[in-house]
């Protein structure tokens, strides 16, 4: 059975139900409902994806290059379980923070319309629906994020999406020229008909208009000043779902184009990607490291954590550029082990950090919720007033700033292995002095909000009741998330194993590219066929 589109039709259909329905409580509870069912199909993918391989639909029965594509392989499917787990969790945690009638202004119905668009990012096999599904994202979080109308909220929803508009200018071009030098945006088939282009000084270019685009979705350096001025205004729930898949995004979209499309010129694009990685470390964790504010450092910390993802996208390069064309083989087994290792690394440290922050904005959500501010001026004295909370702040922070055994060990283990063994040692030091830097950072908010006496200042405002309804909605997604990092601290071998596998599809995008068309390069009979409908709406998974 073909679930590709699932995850896609799923959010739309409770999104337009939701939309009709007037009843908030009923809202809510199919709100929970279908991000539950998300979660269980995108397990679904990943167990068939994993188990079986690279499964592909060609929408409306119209064969690759010319329809659309949807494609699941292992990073598409693990991105899709962590969108479906994050917005379970999401959902369920708003009902305890999200007010009534910002409930009612359709919150519920945006949620699922982003998760859609994250979906659809995730599984597209092409250029042209990726920007369509970046636009629906943008509209559903830029809503999101004026929810309410505050004047900080507006002020900081102005500057996103003006930088958004920016990135979706420069993408639109990029794919203008793209189809102009290639007259194809299936990915599968720019994998070999970039080959085919005579000027690769164009394409250096190219690849360098696409990383300006995915770089401003994802926060990199220099073009993250938008995201620490626009990330803290709303609510806590839809900070912590921006932070968890909205930049995620972006990266994604970075390692498919540069392990699929944009392998020619190595020695430069991996090589600037290293550089972006390391910058963007210590800018993020040196922003973070001057904030006052809880949810302004961990937007900072966002910043920083991007630098990792990217380190082993450009650690891969060599072993990438070796690889992408079907038949070449790869003598060199010193840089396949780097591109395994950074890799793999990514993809560990993509579900590490999506549970690490998101639990840490969470945590913040109780703690505003509790003493009305995040300003590490006016907090004080949780860990003696509120245990558990404290505890589970604690586990996330450790995680984060990468302490073992816990999550982020490992992930920074694998990435710092890489970097070791590909003789990276600037960005590699990079790294470690950011995990450093990182820990300062956390254990400033321990000290501050959770350590310290509460200010005098503040002595005779207590702590807003919550009842235990609003307890039970706001910590129980909490301690799953920070569950799922301990727990994957414990026992990494089997996400360590998955995140290997997966860094090999990466690396050798045959099966990719043959699921998608069925031959090993697309040739131009396969064009003109493409003008006339398939008999099936579907194809099957690639060959084995």
């Amino acid at each position: 059975m073909n679930l590709l589109a699932v995850p896609i039709l799923l959010p739309l259909v409770f999104a337009s139900v939701m939309l009709a329905t007037r009843w908030p409580r009923v809202q809510r509870l199919l709100s929970v409902a279908g991000a539950l069912g998300l979660f269980l199909v995108n397990l679904a993918i990943l167990w068939q994806v994993d188990r079986v391989g690279v499964a592909t639909l060609q929408v409306g029965g119209w064969p690759a290059p010319a329809g659309i594509t949807l494609v699941a392989d292992r990073l598409s499917a693990v991105m899709l379980v962590m969108t479906g787990a994050m917005g379970l969790g999401i959902a369920v945690y708003s009902l305890g923070e999200i007010r009534r009638r910002k409930q009612r202004f359709g919150y519920h119905t945006l949620l699922h319309v982003l998760l859609m668009g994250v979906c659809g990012a995730f599984l597209t096999g092409d250029l042209f629906n990726l920007f369509v599904w970046y636009e629906v994202m943008l509209i559903a979080s830029f809503v999101l994020l004026t929810l309410g109308g505050r004047r900080g909220q507006l002020e900081g929803a102005i500057k996103y999406v003006t930088i958004n508009l920016v990135a979706s200018a420069f993408f639109l071009a990029a794919l203008g020229v793209l189809y102009g030098m290639t007259g194809t945006l299936n990915m599968a088939d720019l994998a070999h008909a970039v080959d085919r282009i005579d000027r690769p000084e164009l394409l250096t270019v190219l690849a360098m208009m696409f990383l300006v685009a995915f770089g401003l979705k994802a926060g990199v350096f220099p073009l993250f000043f938008w995201l620490p001025a626009s990330y803290h205004t709303p609510p806590t729930a839809i900070t912590a779902i921006f932070s968890a898949l909205l930049t995620k995004v972006g990266v994604y979209s970075m390692i498919r184009m540069f392990t699929l499309v944009f392998v020619q010129n190595v020695g430069w694009t991996h090589g600037l990607l290293l550089a972006i990685a390391g910058l963007t470390m210590v800018s993020g964790v040196l922003g973070a490291a001057v904030q006052s504010d809880m949810r302004r450092i961990l937007s900072f910390h966002i910043v920083s954590q991007i630098g990792y993802l990217l380190m082993g996208l450009g650690l891969a390069g060599p072993a990438v550029a070796a690889l992408h064309v079907p038949g070449r083989t790869l003598n060199d087994r010193a840089a396949m082990a780097v591109a395994a290792l950074g890799l793999g690394g990514t993809v560990f440290f993509m579900v590490h950090v999506i549970l690490a922050k998101t639990a840490l904005f969470l945590v913040c959500g109780v703690v505003e919720r509790l003493r009305r501010s995040a300003s590490l001026d006016r907090v004080g004295g949780l860990a003696t007033t509120h245990p558990v909370l404290a505890g589970l702040f604690l586990v996330a922070a450790l995680s984060l700033a990468g302490i073992p055994p816990l999550a982020g060990f490992w992930a920074k283990f694998m990435l710092v292995r890489a970097g070791l063994e590909g003789a990276a040692w600037v960005v590699t030091t990079a790294a470690l002095g950011t995990g450093l830097l990182t820990l300062y950072s956390m254990t400033k908010i321990w000290a501050e909000a959770f350590w310290k006496p509460l200010p005098a200042g503040e002595l005779q405002r207590r702590d807003r009741v919550m009842t235990r309804g609003t307890r039970l909605l706001m910590y129980g997604p909490t301690f799953a998330i920070v569950g799922a990092i301990v727990a994957i601290g414990l026992w990494p071998a089997s996400l360590e194993a998955f995140a290997t596998r997966t860094a090999a599809q990466l690396v050798d995008p045959s099966e990719y590219v043959a699921a998608v068309s069925n031959h090993a390069i697309f040739s131009r009979s396969d064009r003109e066929r493409a003008a006339m409908p398939a008999d099936s709406g579907t194809s099957g998974e690639a060959p084995r």
